[in-house]
């Protein structure tokens, strides 16, 4: 596989090419996912349900994150490596430039964050100072006790319109990637359709530009019930290996998400 940019994943967006992205935090794995050609891993604030075992992302630090990142880096030799920004580690603009530049200097190559259009300003300055971001819309596990628990959002109209505008706004503000979680298909294409930018999908079905998934999630290691929009790609394959390159084909035919995976 070639070694993955930001332009590397604009000129597939723009080639009708989808692209696979796992969030995974270690080296052996990282080493494994690149090598299955999975372009983007994302060092997510999911790490502290999936590694630490806590309830929510909430309690993640800055510094775990970049540690985390770090060792990522040290396995993937070619994907492009993002970080989560951390609960608050963002909440104005001094601090969310002195964090990403601590993320950037673990080894990521672009930093995400939860919001919406409030964030303008924050993505405009990162922009202006070199920092690639990512956006991310919908369900924001961050926000998981102002939205009353994990549930799909953008299902009414005002609502949906309120996601569109938020990603519309951002991108103009110089986010160069979206995520969206857990909203309905036909709103994550429209917005999909309407960015230049490429979209990433999780739980948003299956026209956004990529897809992610939690490499626990995807090789079936869920100790609870299994979120909705994921699959357990291990079953029926030899090895790990196999897993990861089954979702990379899965993801680039556009044969998952299929609609069991996705929300009406």
């Amino acid at each position: 596989m070639r070694t993955i940019t930001i332009n590397t994943l604009q000129a597939m967006k723009q080639d009708g090419e989808k692209f696979a992205v796992l969030a995974a935090y270690d080296a052996t794995f990282a080493h494994f996912i690149s090598e299955a050609e999975v372009e983007v891993i994302l060092v997510g604030d999911s790490l502290g349900m999936v590694v630490q075992g806590h309830d929510t992302t909430i309690p993640v630090t800055v510094e775990q994150i970049a540690y985390h990142t770090a060792a990522v880096k040290r396995g993937a030799r070619r994907s492009f490596i993002i970080a989560d920004m951390p609960f608050m580690s963002y909440g104005d603009c001094g601090s969310a430039l002195r964090n990403a530049a601590t993320l950037m200097q673990a080894g990521a190559q672009m930093v995400k964050l939860e919001g919406g259009a409030w964030l303008a300003d924050t993505f405009h300055q990162m922009a202006e100072r070199g920092i690639p971001t990512c956006a991310h819309l919908g369900l924001t596990p961050q926000s998981v006790n102002k939205f009353g628990g994990y549930k799909v959002q953008g299902r009414d109209a005002d609502h949906a319109q309120q996601i569109l505008s938020d990603a519309i706004t951002l991108e103009q503000a110089g986010a160069d990637l979206l995520v969206l979680e857990c909203v309905p298909t036909p709103l994550a294409a429209e917005i999909s359709r309407s960015l230049s930018i490429p979209v990433i999908g999780i739980g948003a079905g299956p026209h956004t530009d990529a897809q992610v998934l939690v490499l626990y999630d995807m090789l079936g290691l869920t100790p609870s019930r299994a979120p909705k929009f994921t699959k357990n790609f291990l079953l029926g394959q030899p090895d790990i290996p196999a897993a990861l390159r089954a979702y990379v084909e899965d993801v680039k035919s556009g044969a998952f998400p299929a609609e069991e995976h996705s929300f009406k």
